[in-house]
């Protein structure tokens, strides 16, 4: 039930005509902004983009539980230079939903108001409502300053036709022991003229490359946020990218054969046992479920350096700019979106479509660990498929290993800059040392940059 008071629209004026004051430059954005009225009125939010089921599931209960709020939707993807400068403009939206990466950057800036007093409205404890990693994301200088919603961990997706065929096992697949692990892959990798034809293990080397660098024992921020690129810690992460990716004609070859991979297609690169594994977030096997007569799956955790399953959190979130018409209306909206009844009506829906199509249902990752465990013990049933149970199980046991990436006001550009040294040191064009000395000079401009006062 929501906290809230009913208030007068004569409260609502006030607070509209004290949100005047409010500027970006504001010691605290969150000054004279009423966040605590009730929610009546207009309210625009941009960047909820091609709702699907799931999207659409959520907004119509929102709308069933704000009737007195009309909400209209910019559904155009968040861009950010778009953003500053319609804040610059003031041509504010009152909810923006945005990568949690971005968040800390505009928190640091004074863009975005903090949303303790939108907690505590809504009756909103957020360390209960989301993992501990999915508040982190959004964390910065105490304060929260972002809903959350979805959390799909990565894990290590195993082909076990190409696996059987190798005479290699799912334990071999242990990125703590580095050698029995290029052991495997050397087992099943295969080329033709230096080209490969068929990864042992395609570890996402760019893309995923955080969890490869924080799981084996590194960090990109200390905790103020400052970036930590040049930790001597983040070389093991590395290293290991680079072993992998050589032991199968080195990085250039790697990347010309995945970039190949037709991966949302009939021609997949498990159909046409292309990879004997590979590190996937838990949305892949929901494509994948659609070729369950074509593919054997498999999935075992990504280990950390000391054996333990590990996993990073990711995903997107709505933030109430500074500057908002409605913050009131927008608190409501964005935490009802992300309630648990939300949730499970986005489970209903998701359940039906699964059903109507004969798909597989793997289950929704939503950020909330209560939202998570309904939809799991109501909606996701055995698919009598046992390696595609497995695969299910293993996400949502890994669920709760996660860790954040670090809230940082640079928090993209660092992991720019770690994408950028990773390349390099794949290709051979730096040392691992330099290439991190060099990411770490980018990342704190930037980070000096966020915080210019």
């Amino acid at each position: 039930m929501r906290k809230r008071s009913l208030a007068g629209a004569a409260v609502v004026a006030a607070s509209a005509i004290a949100l005047t004051s409010c500027s970006a430059g504001s010691d605290d954005p969150a000054a004279d902004v009423d966040i605590s009225a009730a929610p009546t009125g207009a309210l625009a939010a941009w960047g909820f983009e091609n709702a699907d089921d799931v999207g659409q599931s959520r907004l119509d209960y929102a709308a069933g539980q704000l009737p007195d709020v009309e909400v209209t939707l910019d559904a155009t993807a968040f861009d950010a230079q778009k953003f500053t400068t319609r804040i610059a403009s003031g041509d504010v939206p009152d909810v923006v939903q945005m990568d949690r990466r971005y968040v800390t950057t505009y928190a640091a800036q004074g863009l975005l108001i903090p949303l303790d007093a939108c907690f505590e409205a809504e009756g909103v404890t957020p360390n209960e409502r989301w993992y501990q990693n999915v508040v982190d994301d959004v964390t910065y200088d105490d304060g929260v300053y972002a809903v959350s919603q979805f959390y799909q961990p990565p894990a290590i997706l195993l082909n076990m036709n190409v696996l059987n065929e190798a005479g290699v096992t799912p334990a071999e697949f242990d990125t703590s022991k580095m050698d029995g692990l290029l052991a495997a892959v050397g087992k099943i990798y295969q080329a033709s003229g230096g080209t490969p034809s068929r990864l042992g293990f395609d570890p996402v080397a760019t893309g995923q490359g955080g969890l490869w660098v924080l799981g084996m024992g590194g960090q990109l921020t200390d905790a103020e946020g400052k970036p930590t690129l040049d930790d001597p810690a983040n070389a093991a992460g590395i290293d290991a990218l680079k072993q992998i990716t050589d032991a199968q004609g080195g990085y250039a070859a790697v990347k010309s054969f995945t970039d190949s991979f037709d991966t949302f297609g009939d021609a997949n690169q498990f159909v046409k046992n292309q990879v004997g594994a590979q590190v996937a977030n838990q949305w892949y096997p929901n494509v994948l479920g659609a070729y369950r007569d074509q593919v054997s799956l498999q999935a075992v955790p990504f280990r950390d350096a000391e054996g333990q399953p590990f996993s990073l959190a990711s995903g997107t979130a709505f933030a109430i700019p500074v500057g908002a018409k409605n913050p009131a209306a927008a608190c409501a909206w964005m935490t009802d979106l992300t309630s648990t009844d939300a949730w499970m009506a986005a489970g209903a829906a998701r359940a039906a479509t699964i059903e109507s199509k004969g798909g597989l249902n793997t289950g929704l990752f939503t950020g909330s660990p209560e939202a998570d465990a309904m939809i799991r013990d109501q909606f996701v049933v055995p698919t009598g498929d046992s390696g595609f149970d497995q695969v299910i199980s293993t996400y949502y046991d890994v669920v709760e290993s996660g860790k954040s990436f670090g809230s940082s006001p640079a928090g993209q550009d660092i992991q720019n800059e770690l994408n950028n040294a990773i390349t390099a040191v794949l290709l051979g064009d730096k040392t691992t040392e330099q290439a991190l000395a060099d990411a770490q000079q980018a990342a704190q401009r930037a980070y000096d940059n966020a915080t210019a006062k």
